[in-house]
């Protein structure tokens, strides 16, 4: 009698593991064929990578809490497209990196659209033009244009496109390269450095932030319009977000995000 009940135990659990098996593949073999805008409907959650040292873009407040321009972004695009938002920090060098292996379902952090990063993914169409701009210690009369940087040591951003703008700069005495911007700036305060290259928007509001110690030159480097990252086989998402831009300039939310971090609407 117990070799029989040992049996049926048996079997009533193996054919439970075989429903369960079948159940789970069923769910896997289901996700496969969504697409990625169908994907990410379906689990209700959209995931933004970015890097969280580019103020006033993504930066921890004084309470450790993320906020910024791109923040508040994500978070109207995540209301157009009827889900929650969620973001995931990362560091900087390897964000398309993390992208490619899908940590992460977008790169929602001020990326400028260069041709090189357009290799490896796609991009949403512009959602804000920045540029880089060259910053001083106040009262550093030496510099006033980019002819001046000659001789002298420029700090930047590692893997921004401020690396790549000052890596052109001729004549230049050593480039530092550094994991945040806002390294770069205290280096510059205290100077270690003569000047560092960085987003106009990006400088203009950390030098309010410091009380006037530095000062954001004129002169621009480059003109650079900024982008979503997407893997490219992510079309439809690229596509949904495209359309959610639009509508967010056309009812004014971009603007009023503008007037929000930058004091200026740069939508006009």
């Amino acid at each position: 009698m117990k070799k029989i009940l040992a049996l049926v135990t048996a079997v009533i659990l193996t054919a439970g593991t075989f429903v369960g098996c079948s159940s789970g593949n069923k769910k896997t073999e289901e996700s496969k064929n969504l697409n990625s805008l169908e994907r990410v409907k379906k689990d209700g959650v959209l995931t933004m990578g970015l890097n969280d040292t580019y103020p006033p873009m993504e930066f921890r407040d004084e309470n450790h809490n993320l906020v910024g321009f791109d923040i508040d972004l994500g978070q109207e695009i995540g209301k157009k497209l009827g889900v929650k938002v969620e973001v995931k920090t990362n560091d900087w060098k390897g964000i398309i990196l993390s992208l490619k292996s899908k940590k992460f379902d977008m790169i929602l952090s001020t990326m400028s659209i260069t041709d090189k990063r357009k290799e490896e993914i796609d991009f949403s169409k512009p959602y804000i033009v920045g540029g880089q701009r060259i910053v001083v210690k106040k009262g550093n009369n030496t510099i006033k244009d980019v002819k001046d940087l000659k001789g002298k040591v420029i700090g930047c951003q590692l893997g921004s496109t401020g690396e790549m703008s000052a890596s052109k700069i001729e004549g230049i005495k050593e480039l530092k390269k550094y994991d945040g911007v806002t390294e770069a700036f205290n280096d510059l305060s205290v100077g270690r450095i003569d000047a560092v290259i960085a987003d106009g928007q990006v400088g203009g509001y950390y030098l309010k932030k410091r009380g006037g110690d530095l000062i954001l030159l004129d002169a621009k480097l480059t003109d650079e319009p900024v982008g979503i990252g997407f893997r490219k086989e992510d079309k439809e998402l690229r596509e949904a977000i495209d359309k959610a831009l639009d509508e967010l300039k056309q009812e004014g939310t971009l603007s009023k995000l503008s007037q929000k971090w930058f004091g200026e609407d740069v939508y006009k």
